[in-house]
């Protein structure tokens, strides 16, 4: 069988993948029939509140444990006195991707809304009066919240591991040897995740075994990381997550509060819930940190880079460390034959950050697109034409070759439909009404990474099939684009699929991140139906019965529930080969991973042009019109990879004009920990958004040719709305979100 691959090594998928079919889990959604985390109701179950610190520093002196007891339908309060011990102690870095975690190991508080007890009741009323009730003494220390207080420090890594540094070539030679230079400063505040459905856990025991309802987004990892921290196997440990009310890789991570209720669980042998208020979730489960960031780029007298300089400073915890890694964003985008990024961290008295969508990228593509809009001004170049000039053909970084880069046509779709040759060099010239109207645009890249994944697959008698791996659907339409990819390594209808997932007794589907979980799982869950066909093709061509007996596997390819020998165009159905065998089944299975080192560079990429308009004498932003196209490889699914670009965009106004946290400095607390608060998009904000996929052939990032589109609409966007927002006012934007104030 020639595993349906083509001449150049690539799969080539059915008539499943490509479609834009509807998302399979649709109807139970809308319908509220999905079962969520906080939905669980075991028998007996109680219910747990945590105490969040009212101080940013210091230690607790007194909890009033007798009160809060003495409340009806208190089963028990947990503070560092009485809370049981881990195996592993919640300070230890087991591995890269977990955090430090609070786990009332000690009386410290070391940032403001930090769990510093857990009141477990009958009630959920019951325990968050009893928490009330605990009415905390603190000796408060001085504490640092900002960029401008923290505490410097040295580091050689930032967030997973990566170097914080990388030098190419001789800076100093081409400084003194270019004609032009422009230096850019841009901040980025910090940021909240605010998924729809805030963090929640449900846990219970069931004899030694652990069962546990949270959304997760990496659900084999964490049931390792689960097993390491409570000193069992973790063939003891059953974790279910079906669905997540979004996670943009919050959910990714633990956080101390689900092993505080999975001690409670065990300590009082009766399931214990736990789900997170809102304002709860800003400290404890990761953030994107703020930035302050440098650019410095030099060039020729043609406005050719001749050196990119992009230093970050960013904040991180006094107790753990992950650092936004922004200068990176630098790496591959632009054809600088010099190049410098650094990074530089410093300790505050906040939540560890975390992975946050298009992390690194996100924040450094902002400042990034802000500085080449400078240096094309003074190039006194089109921006356009400034990045088209400066288009590396080769990764900057690395030397290697593009395993795909369709960036020129995107340009060119989205300025066209955009209509950027209309628009005038200076700022100020164009107006709707008395608002000012301006025009600006930025590049969008993200990389491609595959994690390791594996999946079962099953042909059953009837011709149907089900296919297992424990993938996470957070909102993306996972359920449906890997149904898809199952459905054609089967050959089958994806009627005839039915796909089981979201449980760690599943097959380890990898994380839900890093736009590579489709391409991940994807690859797993194909291989495995295409193991399951491969063995139901070794049936028939051994059969003299059979149509297909002879000649071995060459040639056989599957499709609509049959098996083709394309050189005479027979056939027969799965269900006769099967029936023939006297089999009731056939199990494929499969791997999903990247072999060996990678040989190409891969990304995928962007172009997004915004329009906006803005109050002269209110200082107002609005988008009235977005326009991004993106190039990420084979789309599995065009309605869900157009849903996931325009969220990403949308998500870029949010970062342009929106989210800013913000703590009250003579506390260290949080002033804006709610929706109320903190903004976010919503319909009015987003008139006139349209996303655009440019077809690209990938050979090279994986079998199946996915890159991925759940981060790439961020990183453009940004950008091109403080590109615009100049173009509007004349007023270079030197922090987002950006301040009405700053443009009056």
């Amino acid at each position: 069988m020639d595993d349906m691959l083509n001449t150049q090594g690539h799969v080539r998928l059915g008539s499943s993948a490509g479609q834009p079919l509807t998302r399979r889990d649709g109807i139970l959604k809308v319908t509220g029939a999905a079962p969520y985390a906080a939905d669980a109701r075991p028998e007996g179950v109680l219910h747990a509140v945590t105490l969040a610190a009212g101080i940013a520093r210091g230690r607790v002196a007194r909890l009033n444990s007798a009160a809060a007891e003495a409340h009806p339908g208190v089963v028990k309060v947990y503070t560092p006195a009485n809370t049981p011990a881990l195996a592993v102690s919640p300070d230890e870095k087991i591995h890269p991707f977990v955090w430090r975690m609070e786990v009332l190991q000690d009386d410290r508080v070391r940032y403001a809304g930090q769990p510093i007890a857990m009141v477990v009741a009958e009630t959920l009323e019951a325990a968050t009066e009893a928490a009330r009730l605990l009415a905390p003494d603190y000796e408060a220390e001085p504490h640092r919240v900002t960029l401008d207080d923290a505490e410097p420090f040295d580091t050689e890594t930032t967030a997973f591991g990566r170097p914080a540094n990388m030098t190419k070539g001789d800076l100093a030679t081409a400084r003194a040897t270019s004609s032009r230079h422009v230096t850019t400063q841009v901040d980025t505040s910090a940021q909240y995740h605010n998924a729809m459905e805030p963090h929640a856990i449900t846990a219970q025991w069931v004899g030694d075994r652990l069962e546990i309802d949270t959304p997760n987004q990496a659900i084999g990892l964490s049931k390792q990381t689960f097993s390491a921290f409570l000193g069992i196997a973790p063939e003891q440990i059953l974790l279910r997550s079906p669905f997540i009310g979004g996670g943009f890789g919050s959910k990714a991570i633990l956080y101390g509060a689900q092993l505080l209720t999975i001690l409670a669980a065990r300590d009082l042998e009766r399931p214990v819930k736990l789900a997170l208020r809102r304002d709860q979730v800003y400290g404890p489960t990761g953030h994107r940190a703020p930035t302050r960031q440098t650019l410095r780029i030099d060039m020729d007298d043609m406005g050719r880079i001749t050196a990119l300089d992009h230093d970050t400073i960013t904040l991180t915890s006094s107790f753990d460390q992950f650092l936004e890694s922004a200068s990176n964003a630098s790496h591959s985008l632009y054809a600088a034959p010099v190049l410098r990024t650094t990074h530089h961290g410093r300790r505050a008295d906040v939540g560890t950050p975390g992975p946050m969508r298009a992390p690194g990228e996100a924040p450094g593509s902002a400042a990034l697109e802000i500085a080449m809009d400078e240096a094309a001004r003074a190039a006194g170049l089109d921006p356009l034409d400034f990045r088209l000039l400066n288009h590396a053909d080769t990764d900057p970084a690395s030397g290697m070759s593009f395993s795909s880069k369709a960036l020129r046509e995107c340009y060119a779709e989205a300025a066209g439909r955009f209509g950027w040759a209309g628009r005038p060099q200076e700022p100020r010239q164009m107006r709707e009404g008395r608002l000012l109207k301006g025009w600006g645009m930025g590049t969008a890249q993200f990389p491609c990474p595959m994690f390791q994944a594996a999946a079962h697959a099953t042909l059953r008698a009837d011709g149907s099939a089900v296919v297992e791996t424990s993938a996470a659907d957070m909102g993306q339409g996972a359920w449906t684009a890997l149904a898809q990819i199952a459905a054609d390594g089967l050959g089958i209808d994806i009627d005839k699929v039915e796909f089981r997932s979201g449980h760690s007794d599943l097959p380890d589907a990898g994380v839900a991140g890093g736009s590579g979980h489709t391409a991940t799982a994807g690859t797993a869950l194909f291989n495995a139906g295409s193991d399951a066909v491969r063995q139901l093709a070794d049936l028939a061509t051994q059969d003299p019965a059979s149509p297909l007996f002879g000649a071995g596997n060459a040639g056989v390819t599957a499709r609509s529930g049959r098996l083709w020998r394309n050189d005479d165009d027979r056939s027969e159905a799965y269900e006769d080969i099967l029936a023939r065998a006297g089999l009731e089944l056939i199990r494929g299975e499969g791997t999903g991973a990247r072999e060996g080192e990678p040989t190409h560079a891969m990304f995928s990429h962007g172009a997004v042009f915004a329009e906006v308009l803005v109050d002269p004498d209110l200082g107002q932003v609005r988008v009235s019109r977005l326009i991004g196209a993106f190039a990420a490889g084979r789309i599995i699914n065009p309605a869900l990879a157009r849903s996931q670009l325009l969220g990403g965009m949308i998500w870029g106004i949010g970062m342009a004009l929106q989210e800013e946290a913000l703590h009250d400095t003579r506390s260290g607390r949080f002033v804006n920990n709610d929706l109320a608060g903190y903004h976010v998009p919503v319909n009015a904000d987003a008139p006139m958004v349209e996303a655009i996929t440019v077809h690209e052939d990938d050979p090279f990032v994986n079998a199946l040719g996915i890159k991925g589109v759940g981060e790439i609409g961020v990183t453009g966007t940004v950008g091109a709305i403080g590109n615009a927002v100049w173009h509007a006012t004349g007023v270079r934007p030197g922090r987002f979100p950006i301040h009405p104030e700053t443009l009056i």
